[in-house]
């Protein structure tokens, strides 16, 4: 046989080609399973109707279509790619994820830039809206209660670098600031050693009072997960106790406390919850109730959200509260009698088997919607600036990890890759099985050995030198056995 060379294989391309030469592939699994969910829920149909206010029937080049867009978003959760440009390189790189997002083998793909415009162009109610719709079919298969909810929040590193901050009272950037410190001290020249030893002795240098970024306005210097500084922003998500479904998420600036952010996650998973049970009834009126009818009624977060006000808002709604109460040593009650009384049911609650058990699930339910979203799902660090475009971004994001919630229950996997690492576990526990049946045979098959029957001293004490030698991995073992 002839060696094949890089010269044999240069060749002109023809100018036509037939339908039948393309090429083609038998779509992924699991992506078709989501195409057939949302080919059956009519989502196309919901996001055009949306969509339609930001789209013109005639003036301009043809536009990216709102399922396809909201697609790609999907495959940003799904495939763990954290930016935009990513998904268009993955989408163009792969046949299964053209037919995924319904693009013919004649046509291109969107690039970067296509799916940026077209997430500039909707607006962030019409991404709340979809994320809505996606609780809807949750709720439809029982996945979605709104009776217990619990409450977390985690930082987002911003698409902003700290050398870029400035001064909010007048734009000045941090080396010039730390230059004009060095002179008022009578160094007229200062060298970056001069600098950096000026700046280790200050106090507060990092204060979001003071300082601002010059690319992100949005974005606040707060301390990330391992330890490090950087601009960054706050997400939280109020999650069902019950099933693990993120009901709300909103993003906030990541120098405001718990204490204040709980207050616009729990008003917009009120507000979910509440469509939700008008939905159902307007669907089903017959039907049993898959929503709580009465709302949230159950709220469980960390010790980071006590406090009085917090605890005493819980309570003029009728929500009862699930929250670790931080040592702050004894207290003084004076003029806080309603807050007081507050404070010591939450502290009561927390001594219950219930409540227990409510911030053992906390911990289990919360940080895996974050780990999901977050880590293997690419958004731990954003690519975007300014926190209405991240928003939409995550919005769509969290919508992905609500879906798989559902593949969890069919398919026994959420994601590609995990329906990929399944089937390998399947694999290996068949091949197991499979040994494990021929071993029983083969010792069913051996002659059994009378009752009472012992091995000789010698035999006995072989095996067991045998053992010994394995046990330390001994490749010399002499023991004959």
């Amino acid at each position: 046989m002839a060696m094949g060379t890089r010269k044999h294989r240069q060749r002109q391309e023809h100018l036509w080609v037939t339908h039948s030469e393309l090429p083609t592939a038998p779509g992924h699994p699991f992506y078709k399973r989501l195409n057939e969910l949302l080919d059956r829920e009519k989502f196309d149909a919901f996001a055009e109707k949306e969509c339609a206010q930001f789209y013109a029937d005639k003036n301009g080049r043809p536009s990216l279509t709102p399922g396809t867009y909201f697609r790609s978003l999907l495959i940003g959760y799904f495939e763990g790619i954290d930016s935009e440009r990513g998904i268009a390189w993955r989408a163009a790189d792969s046949l299964g994820l053209r037919q995924f997002l319904q693009i013919g083998l004649d046509e291109s793909t969107p690039d970067h830039s296509t799916i940026s415009r077209t997430r500039r162009l909707i607006d962030i109610e019409t991404h709340r809206k979809v994320f809505g719709w996606v609780l809807g079919v949750l709720a439809n298969r029982g996945l979605l209660k709104g009776k217990m909810v619990g409450v977390d929040a985690t930082t987002l590193e911003a698409n902003a670098a700290m050398r870029s901050i400035v001064r909010r009272d007048n734009g000045q950037r941090y080396e010039a600031f730390l230059t004009g410190l060095a002179k008022k001290s009578g160094i007229a020249t200062p060298t970056r050693e001069d600098l950096a030893r000026i700046d280790r002795k200050r106090k507060k240098k990092g204060s979001n009072q003071e300082w601002a970024s010059a690319t992100d306005a949005d974005a606040r210097i707060a301390k990330m997960k391992d330890g490090s500084t950087h601009m960054a922003h706050k997400a939280e998500h109020a999650v069902d106790m019950e099933s693990g479904a993120v009901i709300a998420v909103t993003l906030q600036a990541a120098d405001q406390g718990d204490t204040t952010t709980i207050h616009e996650t729990l008003a917009e998973a009120g507000e979910a919850v509440a469509e939700l049970v008008e939905r159902e009834a307007e669907k089903t009126p017959e039907a049993k109730a898959q929503v709580h009818v009465n709302g949230i009624t159950e709220i469980v977060a960390d010790k980071g959200y006590h406090s009085g006000k917090t605890m005493l808002s819980l309570e003029q709604v009728e929500v009862r509260s699930y929250i670790p109460e931080p040592k702050r040593g004894r207290r003084k009650w004076e003029g806080k009698a309603e807050e007081q009384q507050a404070v010591y049911a939450n502290r009561r609650r927390l001594k219950g088997q219930h409540g227990k058990q409510l911030l053992k699930r906390r911990g289990e339910l919360i940080e895996r919607s974050f780990a999901h979203c977050y880590e293997t799902g690419g958004m731990r660090r954003t690519h975007l600036r300014g926190r209405e475009n991240i928003l939409k971004r995550q919005l769509i994001h969290v919508c992905a990890f609500n879906l798989s919630l559902i593949f969890r229950q069919t398919l026994g996997a959420g994601t590609p890759r995990e329906l990929r690492n399944r089937r390998v576990g399947l694999v290996s526990a068949f091949i197991w099985l499979q040994i494990a049946l021929l071993t029983f045979d083969q010792a069913a098959a051996s002659p059994q050995r009378a009752p009472g029957y012992s091995s000789s001293p010698s035999e006995a004490g072989c095996q067991r030198r045998a053992r010994n030698c394995r046990r330390r991995n001994f490749k010399g073992c002499t023991t004959g056995c």
